[in-house]
């Protein structure tokens, strides 16, 4: 049984862009590895930033997905998030 998040990791995904007449590359959307595609519905911020959390840094977008805000590293020529990793409940046998 799932009772939280136990960590992240980097999670590298495919990602559908639109790059501009200036150069600035927009996130459309996000591909996950079993096929999934998360629309991004709204980028909020992009600037340089390092990931505290799994390590690594580029252009930190953060991103508005169904309501969600989550970030969206481009890592030149690499995209990553920062997946979670479910925290699951040990089982004590003998107790």
């Amino acid at each position: 049984m799932v009772q939280g998040i136990a960590s992240r990791q980097k999670r590298y995904v495919e990602v559908v862009t639109r790059t501009g007449t200036d150069g600035k590359i927009m996130p459309l959307s996000i591909i996950w590895e079993d096929g999934r595609s998360f629309d991004v519905d709204q980028v909020i911020d992009m600037r340089r930033a390092a990931s505290l959390k799994v390590g690594g840094s580029g252009i930190r977008y953060i991103c508005e997905i169904k309501g969600t805000r989550t970030f969206l590293y481009f890592e030149d020529p690499l995209w990553f998030v920062e997946e979670k990793l479910a925290q699951e409940e040990s089982l004590v046998i003998g107790e």
